[in-house]
């Protein structure tokens, strides 16, 4: 993610915090609506085009000062019908001749989406995904998975089959680990991986499913689904440790 040297606002007031593995983190972002801070892999940057124009800037790529926002949809939606955004905006641009499309949250959520469906080919492509139950099941017995993703639309009975395997890999039997429900369903995975009926996905590769749950995450926790969120910045804590040592 891009480092917005430019932008006092946003910037840390704490020294760099450091992985689990020991590795430097980025400086932790102030989100402009709810003043909280995280780490900006965890954040969506806007930015400001020549024009005027609020973009998103999922990727943090954009030159220029930046602005960051942590909340979900909804939170977002409610700031910009009343005026909130636009002010938090205008001090963190410096500059009131802003101009906000109504349709803002709407292009931030469709850019993670598709920003997350698309990792998900990539990794597809690398070799470290696996669909089909029982390849799934295998590898989760073994102890081979380090992510496992349900779709929206699975049956409780495949998710809690896969779930066991899950576990009995892990040697975590009796314990809460399972798999992820995201929001997308076998139509929309099975395009996204070019295979057919995807409805489950293994991840053997534990620096790709850090990749995954990022991108998922990121997804899960704009549109309000929490709960999916916080499990997968777990996963990908632990799989980005895991990766180091």
């Amino acid at each position: 993610m891009a480092h917005d040297d430019h932008d006092p606002l946003n910037a840390a007031t704490a020294a760099p915090r450091r992985s689990g593995g020991g590795r430097q983190a980025a400086p932790e972002r102030k989100c402009i609506l709810s003043n909280e801070r995280d780490s900006p892999d965890s954040l969506i940057r806007l930015a400001l085009s020549p024009d005027g124009a609020v973009l998103p800037d999922l990727r943090a790529k954009a030159p220029g000062r930046g602005a960051w926002i942590g909340v979900d949809r909804p939170t977002l939606e409610t700031a910009l019908a009343k005026g909130k955004l636009k002010g938090a905006l205008s001090r963190a641009f410096k500059t009131g001749e802003i101009t906000i499309a109504p349709d803002l949250p709407e292009r931030i959520e469709d850019g993670l989406r598709r920003a997350a469906l698309d990792r998900l080919g990539l990794e597809m492509r690398s070799g470290s995904v696996l669909t089909g139950s029982d390849r799934i099941a295998d590898a989760a017995r073994r102890g081979q998975l380090t992510l496992l993703i349900h779709a929206a639309d699975a049956s409780e009975d495949g998710n809690r089959k896969l779930d066991q395997a899950y576990r009995m890999g892990l040697d975590a039997e009796g314990e809460d680990l399972r798999g992820v429900v995201i929001p997308a369903d076998r139509t929309i995975l099975s395009m996204a991986l070019g295979r057919d009926n995807v409805v489950h996905i293994g991840v053997t590769v534990p620096a790709s499913a850090a990749r995954v749950a990022d991108a998922l995450s990121r997804w899960c926790g704009f549109i309000g689904r929490s709960e999916s969120a916080t499990a997968l910045r777990n996963l990908s804590a632990g799989s980005i440790r895991a990766t180091e040592f």
